[in-house]
């Protein structure tokens, strides 16, 4: 059973007597999804989208997989998942477009108002009130990123969670709400082209290491854009590239693997079924591979496939589509007719039609009632001059709402002569519009929690002892450990040596090797457990060893922890401390401080750069007590410093954002932090 899996054909590996309306119901969903992407990509092509890129071609592979998912499981994926997402009851249609338009109402475009690309999916994991809802009672998908890979780190925190849960006995009551005592899986998907991408083998490795429950499911279509698997892959096949992951019980490390066809329906479930089940039970890992795959589309509205596949690859993706296939198959088991499958399809294509049209209005619709008032105000002002930027706006083929916006300032522009009486209504309309768009466009960076706790400076005894930085870090990490369960602490040497300069000395001892643990040199997938961890509710420490190493996983810092709240705004959080060091500015390695780009690369986290070590776990107490991700990055030449032991150093805060005052003067203001602080 743990052996690589060639599926057979779906006439002989499976049957479905008595499933026979689920079946039509699978298919029914795939045609309205194939639907959704076809008239996704004349939305585009007629300006009323910016861009599209689509799930048409994999659908049957999709709708297994979401057989396999249950409530509490999590996805990470990429941009072709919808009908996956519309399988498990967490996209409709009217989403699916209102997400195209890029529409902010709230409501519409439910995974991100209107922030990201369409084909990005994701899930409310919080509440109205910005606190964690029932995540076990919920089909869970974390926010899908842009960049090729970089959902793959954040797949093996998920997964590593559940076995968090799992195997630590202090969360066995209390936290129901995030895990059934760790039999939740993380499901990932990921193209064939991207697993040229490092992030890719980093988590592979690491999952195959740590033994986490996750499922990777590789959609292999053959392409990438217009690149095929000759440059793509090693010898142009990922099942024999991946067979040196193949489980071994004597080690008791690797994966279940498996290779299906993405139009065989059949085996897809049988696949998905035995994987995922191995997986919640044993955590045992998997990777699917399903191949022969096809893009009916190409990659996206922004190219022609065409243009790069030969005449006789064309014909074999028609030939193979997966839902021709299953429609081949359904008729030859005799779950259906071909009078039946088009009267599937031609529902599906006319429902599908009055979604769109629906979320066209429900985007539309204000920004035609919005620009009609602007053209009123700008005729009231009777002015001639104005006439122009009246007809002009009242006849624009715009669809966004800044064509009203411009149009009134225009009109200011030529008005500047007149008094304020004829002016301020076009000012109010102004003053409207840029709180409504503070609200639809930059509101939920942070969440602000941070930003409310005040300092608590640290206090002396008569007897406070004179110790070591490192001393005084690892007594604070002691009671952090030993009061909050859900924290630990993970890095390069973290573990056995309690880190390279001691901080964690003799807490794998105390506290176990699940929550004081090392890790491989793989700084990407280090920060991708973090993300994953904290968005099940665990607080992690992510240590990176040193500054200069933190640019390894600078591209998942930037573009999955900085903006996770504010591409959902505000419907997941992940509350992640990285812990690292540097400053010592002896030289370009180790020692380094490329703050500059992190400070232009890191907005939505905190970057915290305490002068001590007393001051860091200050900042360590505030981002703990908060529930916003940040940096703590600690000063390399401070660790064999002496410092007073404070007597309520678990207490201590540093509020963030607020310059501490270390001498008063009246005649030079001098400004510094971190190491050039004594």
């Amino acid at each position: 059973m743990m052996q690589n899996k060639e599926k057979p054909q779906a006439e002989t590996d499976l049957t479905f007597e008595g499933f026979t309306s689920q079946v039509l119901a699978d298919y029914r969903l795939a045609s309205i999804s194939r639907q959704a992407s076809l008239l996704g990509r004349k939305e585009v092509l007629t300006g009323k989208a910016k861009f599209g890129i689509f799930g048409d071609g994999k659908e049957v592979a999709q709708l297994a997989m979401a057989k396999a998912f249950q409530n509490g499981d999590f996805r990470s994926g990429y941009y072709r998942d919808q009908t996956f997402m519309m399988a498990i009851g967490q996209l409709t249609v009217r989403q699916f477009f209102a997400q195209m338009y890029a529409d902010t109402a709230p409501g519409h475009d439910v995974a991100s108002a209107g922030r990201m690309m369409n084909g990005h999916f994701s899930t409310s994991l919080l509440d109205e009130n910005g606190n964690w809802a029932r995540q076990t009672g919920a089909k869970n998908s974390s926010a899908d990123v842009s960049p090729t890979a970089s959902q793959m780190p954040r797949l093996l925190g998920l997964a590593q969670a559940s076995k968090y849960y799992r195997s630590n006995p202090l969360l066995a009551e209390g936290f129901e709400g995030f895990s059934n005592r760790g039999n939740e899986v993380a499901f990932g998907t990921i193209g064939n082209a991207s697993t040229a991408e490092g992030l890719f083998w980093e988590t592979v490795n690491a999952g195959g290491v740590l033994m986490v429950p996750m499922v990777i499911s590789i959609w292999d279509d053959g392409y990438g854009i217009s690149v095929s698997n000759r440059h793509q892959v090693t010898k142009q096949d990922l099942t024999e590239l991946l067979s040196g992951f193949n489980y071994d019980p004597k080690k008791g490390q690797g994966y279940q693997l498996y290779t299906v066809n993405g139009w065989d329906y059949a085996a897809l479930v049988q696949v998905y079924e035995e994987a995922a089940a191995i997986a919640r039970r044993d955590h045992i890992p998997a990777i699917i591979h399903v191949k022969e795959m096809t893009q009916p589309q190409g990659h996206s509205t922004s190219g022609s496939h065409e243009r790069y596949k030969t005449k006789e690859r064309l014909q074999w993706e028609e030939e193979f589509d997966c839902l021709k296939k299953m429609r081949e198959w359904m008729v030859l088991n005799a779950i259906a007719t071909e009078d039946d499958l088009n009267s599937i399809d031609k529902e599906a294509k006319a429902q599908v039609k009055q979604e769109q049209k629906a979320a066209w209005d429900d985007y539309f619709g204000p920004v035609q009632a919005d620009r009609q008032q602007v053209v009123n105000m700008i005729r009231a002002a009777g002015s001639t001059a104005l006439e122009g930027i009246a007809n002009r706006l009242q006849s624009s083929l715009d669809t966004e709402h800044r064509t009203s916006v411009k149009a009134v300032w225009q009109a200011l522009t030529a008005l500047k002569d007149n008094s304020d009486e004829v002016r301020q209504p076009l000012i109010e309309y102004l003053e409207t519009k840029n709180a409504w768009a503070a609200e639809a466009f930059n509101s939920h960076l942070y969440s602000g929690t941070a930003l409310e706790l005040e300092t608590i400076r640290p206090e002396y005894a008569e007897d406070s002892p004179a110790l070591d930085g490192r001393e005084i870090l690892n007594h604070f990490f002691k009671g952090a450990l030993e009061r909050d369960p859900r924290l630990y602490a993970f890095g390069e040497d973290v573990g056995f040596i309690g880190d390279v300069n001691q901080g964690m000395a003799g807490l794998q001892e105390r506290f176990g090797e699940l929550r004081v643990s090392d890790t491989g040199i793989r700084e990407a997938t280090i920060i991708g457990q973090g993300i994953g961890g904290a968005m099940r509710g665990l607080r992690p420490i992510a240590e990176i060893q040193y500054l200069d190493y933190l640019l390894y996983g600078l591209q998942l810092l930037s573009d999955d922890l900085a903006t996770l709240f504010y591409r959902t705004k505000g419907q997941q959080k992940a509350p992640l401390i990285v812990r690292t060091r540097g400053h010592r500015l002896e030289g370009i390695w180790h020692s380094g401080s490329p703050m500059g780009t992190l400070v232009s690369s890191f907005r939505g986290l905190y970057l915290c750069v305490p002068r001590n070590m007393t001051q860091a776990a200050g900042f360590y107490n505030t981002l703990l007590q908060a529930d916003e991700p940040g940096v703590i990055i600690e000063r390399l030449n401070g660790y064999r410093l002496k410092e007073k032991l404070p007597s309520n150093l678990m207490e201590t805060r540093v509020a963030l954002g607020e310059a501490e005052v270390l001498k008063e003067g009246n005649d030079v203001t001098i400004v510094s932090y971190g190491p050039c602080l004594d």
